[in-house]
């Protein structure tokens, strides 16, 4: 059904992108940057007094570089969409469970007392392990076999963190770290199903950047311990890996229209599926399929490596995709503080002197971690004051996106990279946007939710990057945003790059709609139900 690729993320640099071409090895952005902050030194550091005097500390923040997604969140629930409905001549249930509390027997199924192929379990299970930068996640998904292919039901997600990539060095401590994920599926699978109940653990941009002889001294350890402690069988293909990002991308492309109802093959006649933006903590995605103007010369994508040919739902999708190495949401933090830091040491010579940062909010100060372009590591306290602000922050992130870069095959996005126009090849697509997208823009909605656009992200980064005085004008009596907000300094940064990358990096409009989402009906979302599905949909070994 899905055709997954190998992974070659040996290519991909460990600094703000993937190249282009072999002479683009340079970890972080050009030293001609260095000319475009000299010159931009003077008017986006005003002067302004950058003491502590009259602001107010942190108190805390030590959770912020490794900021865990959190444990649970309130569905968030698509309008006229559902599950499958599995083809079978068993007429359907009157009451559908759609978790394991509500399951009568996790052995068995409601919608059929038989598998339509004899020689399928009626039920298969299936465990995809999501070793991210930030933490590791097991997503328990169940399936039936009533009709001519797997029909998923439901899933049971755990999580723990740090991920593995915390654990360099230590690839035995690294494996046992996933041992609490492998509990709780011993827990919820039926001990006659777990020799047939596939498991994979898929690595993302986190393990990437370790290395690859790090990464595979870790990923070895993991794929040892699964096969002598655990009763499940690794998964025959890509079992224990470090996943291209392009899979990444495009497994949670499928994860979401399948579960919103777009493209299954008993989808709604005329279903558009939605683009689908992933922000991580060390990579972003985005993967949509274009649509072109037969009638206009070169109207059609050109091909490469972000170019995805997916047969599903008996119809074949044309995807584009791409992976940015570098632009996540932790990773594009550290770019910020460490442009800058370097902006801040050409205005003083000054020893343990703080440094003003426009994207921290007015009033906080936090001590951040900086690399030198020697390797070494140093703090340096950085404050919001009266520099604060969304516009100076934008400013910063704008250098950081590399808007500029040279496009070698146009049109371009940022960085360089080849992307068909938003605007003349999806103008009225659904966006769906994923992860920390939800993660940072939900706590702050009031309920009920309003409609959501690229410039409300900038509106609510406006008010955070003020400070107390802006949260509590926008969200007073929300104690839900306020607490949020409070002791987080980074917040500012945040979502004044999330709106950059959309409107700067994609080039969607202001106006334009999306939709954020964590879990659809209790099922997460994300590239893991995709991936599950390639996984059960293929050959398929039990353990004796």
């Amino acid at each position: 059904m899905i055709s997954p690729r190998s992974s070659n993320y040996e290519r991909l640099e460990g600094g703000m992108g993937p190249s282009r071409n072999a002479s683009r090895t340079v970890p972080w952005k050009k030293i001609a940057i260095a000319a475009t902050v000299l010159i931009g030194v003077v008017w986006l550091f005003s002067p302004g007094d950058t003491s502590a005097s009259g602001w107010m500390p942190k108190t805390s923040d030590s959770d912020i570089d490794i900021d865990p997604l959190p444990p649970a969140y309130t569905e968030h629930k698509q309008p006229d969409a559902d599950l499958a409905v599995p083809t079978t001549s068993a007429a359907a249930p009157s009451v559908r469970p759609t978790s394991y509390e509500s399951d009568p027997d996790p052995s068995k199924t409601v919608y059929c007392t038989t598998p339509q192929n004899p020689s399928s379990p009626i039920v298969q299970y299936a465990l995809m392990i999501d070793a991210g930068s930030t933490g590791s996640r097991i997503h328990i998904y169940k399936f039936h076999n009533c009709g001519a292919s797997p029909t998923y039901e439901y899933e049971i997600f755990r999580q723990t963190k740090p991920g593995l990539s915390e654990y360099a060095g230590e690839p035995q401590g690294a494996a046992a770290s996933l041992d609490v994920l492998l509990d709780a599926a011993l827990a919820h699978v039926p001990p006659a199903l777990r020799p047939c109940t596939p498991v994979a653990v898929k690595a993302t941009a986190g393990l990437r950047s370790l290395g690859a002889e790090q990464s595979a001294e870790i990923l070895g350890a993991v794929r040892q311990r699964l096969s002598t402690v655990y009763p499940f069988p690794i998964a025959e293909a890509d079992g224990v890996v470090i996943m291209d990002g392009k899979d990444e991308g495009v497994y949670a492309w499928i994860t979401a229209n399948y579960l919103m109802n777009t493209i299954r093959a008993d989808s709604p006649k005329g279903a558009s599926a939605y683009a689908v933006l992933d922000l991580g903590g060390a990579s972003t995605q985005i993967v949509f399929e274009p649509l072109f103007d037969a009638s206009k010369p070169d109207s059609a994508l050109l091909e490469g490596e972000h170019k995805y040919e997916l047969q599903f739902g008996g119809r074949t999708h044309v995807l584009y995709q791409h992976s940015y190495l570098g632009y996540g949401l932790m990773r594009a933090r550290k770019s910020v503080h460490r442009l800058v830091d370097f902006m801040g040491s050409l205005r003083t010579t000054k020893a343990h002197e703080e440094t003003g940062n426009p994207c921290l909010a007015r009033g906080t100060k936090r001590v951040v971690e900086v690399e030198t372009e020697t390797g070494t590591k140093k703090n340096v306290t950085m404050v919001g004051g009266d520099i604060g602000g969304f516009e100076s922050c934008n400013r910063i992130i704008e250098l950081v996106m590399a808007k500029d870069a040279i496009c070698e095959v146009k049109p371009c996005s940022f960085d360089g990279v080849y992307q068909p126009s938003l605007l003349d090849t999806f103008p009225n697509g659904k966006i769906l946007l994923l992860s920390y997208f939800y993660d940072r823009i939900h706590p702050l909605l009031p309920t009920p939710p309003p409609r959501l656009t690229i410039s409300t992200i900038a509106d609510f980064a406006t008010d955070v990057c003020l400070g107390k005085p802006g949260w509590e004008k926008r969200w007073s009596g929300n104690t839900v945003a306020l607490e949020e907000l409070e002791d987080r300094p980074e917040y500012c940064l945040d979502l004044t790059f999330m709106h950059a990358l959309l409107r700067l990096g994609y080039e969607f409009q202001d106006a334009r709609d999306v939709e954020i989402g964590k879990q659809f009906e209790g099922t997460e979302l994300g590239w893991a139900l995709g991936a599950a599905i390639a996984m059960v949909g293929g050959e398929l070994r039990c353990r004796a």
